[in-house]
C-alpha cells in the first residue's frame, strides 16, 4: 500500500508560499499523487465495489439503464477523490470532523444545509467537513436530472453520489483525527478502509435485496453519520492495543504494488485486526452498497420514475469540449487558492 497522503493538511500546515517555480513543482506532484492509488477513502478497490453493487439492487426499469453503464459507474466512482486536490471546494465534501463541534455535535448540528449556515455559518461548515449536506444536494441535483432525462448527468451525479455516501459511513471520515495523526497511529486510514477490503470483502456477503424508497434522505444520511462515529472509539483502541501485542517486524510487511516493493500492514496484522472488529468493516460497506442503491432508486422515484431505456444509449466517456478545457483551469485555481496569506 502506497503512504497515506493528505494534501488538506500538507499545503495548509506547512505554510508552503507558490513561485512560478513551486507552482510547476506542486503540479508535477499532484499529478502524481491523483494517478497514485494511495487515496485513503474506502481505497479505490472499495469505492469501485460499492457501486458496482449497488447497480445490482436497482428495479429492472432502471437496470435497463445503470447495467449498460455499470462499468463507467464503477471506474467513475473515484472520481471525486482524484478531483479532491485539484478542484475548489470538492475536498469538505468527503468528511465531516464532528468533534471540533463538542461531544454535543450530533444534538446541535442542523440536518439540513440552510439551518447550518443560518447557525455556523458557510465558511466554518466548509472548514470542518460537509459530507451529510452535500450528499442531501447531490441527491437533489440527481432528481432533477432524473426529471430532464439528461443521461450524461445522471450518470455522473450517480457515481459522485455513490462516492460521498460510501465516505460518510467510514468512521474516519467523522473526526479530526481522520489518520490517526492525533494518537501515534499514523497510517490507520488506509489500513481500515483499503487493505482490510482489499484482503477481506470478497468473503463478504453483499446480498442486501432489492432498493428501498427512503421517505427522509436527510435523516438516513445523518444516521449513518451518527453510527460511523459511534465506531471511531473502536477503530482507533483496536489498533492500538494490537500494537501493543505484536512485534514491529510483525505489524508490516513487504509486498509488490504495481512492480514497486511497499512496505504495508502485515497479512498477520491486518488479519488480526480485521478479527478484532467483529465484522465492522463489513457492516460499514453493506451499509454503503444499502444506502446507495436506495438513494438512487428514491431520486428516480421522486423525479416520477421516468423512462430511462430510450435513453440508455447514451456514450458516457465522450465529455464536451467545456469540460476538456474546464480541467486544467480546475488544477490551477485550485492550487492558487491553496496559497496562504504572508505573514505579517
Amino acid at each position: 500500500m502506497a503512504a497515506f497522503v493528505d494534501v488538506r493538511k500538507f499545503f495548509f500546515e506547512k505554510k508552503w508560499f507558490f513561485s512560478k517555480k513551486t507552482l510547476k513543482i506542486s503540479l508535477v506532484f499532484l499529478c502524481v499523487a491523483l494517478n497514485a492509488s494511495a487515496f485513503p477513502y474506502w481505497g479505490f478497490w472499495a469505492h469501485k465495489r460499492i457501486n458496482r453493487l449497488a447497480v445490482f439492487r436497482l428495479p429492472a426499469d432502471m437496470q435497463v439503464f445503470y447495467k449498460k453503464h455499470i462499468d463507467f459507474l464503477t471506474e467513475s466512482a473515484v472520481n471525486p477523490d482524484k478531483r479532491r486536490y485539484a478542484v475548489v471546494g470538492e475536498a469538505e465534501r468527503h468528511f465531516i470532523d464532528l468533534d471540533v463541534y463538542g461531544d454535543s455535535a450530533l444534538q446541535i448540528l442542523p440536518r439540513h444545509w440552510h439551518d447550518a449556515v443560518g447557525k455556523i455559518g458557510e465558511d466554518s461548515l466548509q472548514k470542518h467537513g460537509i459530507v451529510p449536506w452535500h450528499i442531501q444536494l447531490a441527491a437533489a441535483q440527481l432528481t432533477e436530472a432524473f426529471k430532464a432525462r439528461k443521461a450524461g448527468r445522471i450518470l455522473r451525479l450517480s457515481a459522485d453520489l455513490g462516492h460521498y455516501i460510501a465516505d460518510a459511513h467510514v468512521p474516519l471520515h467523522t473526526t479530526r483525527n481522520y489518520n490517526g495523526q492525533l494518537t501515534n497511529q499514523d497510517g490507520i486510514h488506509g489500513l481500515w478502509e483499503s487493505r482490510l477490503p482489499e484482503l477481506f470483502a470478497q468473503d463478504y456477503d453483499m446480498w442486501l435485496g432489492p432498493a428501498e424508497y427512503r421517505k427522509d434522505i436527510a435523516a438516513g444520511i445523518w444516521n449513518a453519520v451518527i453510527q460511523s462515529h459511534i465506531a471511531v472509539d473502536s477503530v482507533l483502541r483496536f489498533e492500538k492495543k494490537l500494537t501493543s501485542q505484536l512485534r514491529a517486524d510483525k505489524k508490516y510487511s513487504y509486498e509488490l504494488r504495481n512492480n514497486i516493493l511497499t512496505r504495508t500492514y502485515s497479512h498477520e496484522f491486518s488479519g488480526k485486526y480485521h478479527q478484532m472488529l467483529s465484522g465492522q468493516v463489513e457492516r460499514r460497506m453493506r451499509a454503503s452498497v444499502k444506502m446507495v442503491g436506495d438513494i438512487w432508486y428514491t431520486c428516480w422515484v421522486n423525479a416520477g420514475q421516468p423512462d430511462l431505456a430510450s435513453i440508455s444509449d447514451f456514450n458516457p466517456n465522450e465529455p464536451n469540449e467545456f469540460e476538456k478545457a474546464a480541467e486544467p483551469a480546475g488544477w490551477l485555481q485550485r492550487i492558487l487558492q491553496m496559497r496562504p496569506e504572508p505573514a505579517d
